[in-house]
This record gives C-alpha cells, sequence and structure tokens, in this order.
C-alpha cells in the first residue's frame, strides 16, 4: 500500500512537468497511466510473494514433508500457483483501494475529476488486477523452476529493474522489446514509458499470460523431475 500510495503521489505531484510520471491528469491517457503505475506496482511484489512461497519450501527443507503428504508434486504445485494467482488479484485489490481512496479526494480538490466509470478508467483497473494475478503465478512457477528462494528474488528484481528497462530503451530493439514479460505486462495495463514501444492491452495480456503459463510449466516439470532428499 505504502508502495502504490507513493508511486500515485509522485505521479500526481510531478502530472504536467517535463519528467513527469504521467500526461496531463485531465485526459483519459493521464489517468490510465496513473492507476497503471500507482496500482501497478503490486505485481512485482506479487511475484515476489509466490516465488517466496515456492522456492522457500526447498529452502528450509520442507518441500520433503509436502510432498509425502502428497505425493502427486505437478498437483501440488499446479495449487500454489492458483493461489498465488488469486493472492496477487487480492493484493492488486487492495492497492486499488488505497489509489482510489488517495488520488480521487486530492485531485477532486484541485478541480481534477477522475470518474472511475469513465474514460476508460474501469478496464486499467481490471487490467491491473490481472496482471497482478499474472505476476504472482509467474514468481510462484520461477520459484519452483529455480528452487532457490534468494535466487529466484534476486534475479526477478535485477530482471524487472534493471536488465529488462536497459534493452527496452535501446531504439535499435523496439521491434521485439514489447514481447517481453515486463513490458507485455505494461502494455496490459497501458503504463506509460517514454521512449518504450507498448502492445495494444488485448496483445499485451495475451504475451504476458503466455509468458506466465511457460514459466508455470516449467515449474511443474522442474519440480517433478527434483530430487528433493
Amino acid at each position: 500500500m505504502a508502495w502504490t500510495a507513493g508511486y500515485a503521489a509522485a505521479g500526481i505531484a510531478l502530472r504536467g512537468r517535463a519528467g513527469g510520471l504521467v500526461p496531463s491528469l485531465a485526459s483519459a491517457a493521464g489517468q490510465h497511466a496513473l492507476f497503471a503505475i500507482g496500482a501497478g506496482g503490486a505485481g512485482p511484489l506479487a511475484a515476489i510473494l509466490g516465488a517466496a512461497g515456492t522456492a522457500g519450501e526447498c529452502r528450509h527443507r520442507i518441500a520433503a514433508v509436502t510432498f509425502l503428504a502428497t505425493p502427486r508434486r505437478a498437483r501440488v504445485v499446479a495449487a500454489k500457483l492458483v493461489t498465488y494467482l488469486a493472492a496477487g488479484i487480492g493484493y492488486a485489490l487492495v492497492s486499488v483501494v488505497a489509489e482510489v481512496a488517495m488520488a480521487l479526494p486530492w485531485l477532486a480538490g484541485q478541480g481534477i475529476p477522475v470518474p472511475l466509470a469513465g474514460h476508460g478508467n474501469l478496464a486499467v483497473l481490471g487490467a491491473v488486477l490481472v496482471s497482478a494475478g499474472l505476476f504472482g503465478m509467474t514468481g510462484a512457477g520461477l520459484g519452483a523452476l529455480l528452487g532457490s528462494e534468494i535466487a529466484t528474488i534476486a534475479g526477478l528484481l535485477l530482471y524487472l529493474y534493471v536488465a529488462e528497462p536497459a534493452v527496452s530503451h535501446i531504439a535499435a530493439f523496439r521491434s521485439w522489446t514489447g514481447y517481453l514479460p515486463g513490458v507485455a505486462a505494461d502494455g496490459l495495463t497501458q503504463a506509460v514509458q517514454a521512449g518504450v514501444r507498448l502492445l495494444p492491452p488485448w496483445q499485451g495480456g495475451l504475451v504476458f499470460a503466455a509468458w506466465a503459463a511457460a514459466t508455470a510449466l516449467a515449474g511443474i516439470a522442474a519440480t517433478v523431475r527434483r530430487d528433493i532428499t
């Protein structure tokens, strides 16, 4: 919630300035970007939660107990994937409520009405929920794939906040960087990124869902084959 409030506050405070996070908040694009950047921050944290929930059992050596209780490993991992998909959605819902409760009165006091049912804002907020759910499932899949809590979380943070932004801002790569998982998620929610090509929402959602499904299947396959003794 603090992450969401911080991003939203920065977006409002820096609106209209050079280098601001969002366009004019009186426009539909500005309102979409505000919600996507603010509540959209729930996604990476949901991925970390999912990674800790799956890889943590290997790190703390309790996976053997889990699989003794439920020998069908694929079923166990699938249940975790669904759990963290739902957890991501719930987490994003709380973040959306926190952002709306803070941003709408602030903007109304400055003469900028933000109709939740207008300007396509509900679609963006719905996309944020879907994105966070997919992030949660992706993190759980990666945790199951790698089996190391520290490596998975560190890798997620380095990729999402260092490697992918660096690559996606290289002009020569713009034709395909929209298909990277984080950029595809931004396409789904329409989070504005200067100099970055975003896919249309439906296409970004499909691409990000494909990445999430791929990591989920890889995590299931790796767990079934892994020696946990």
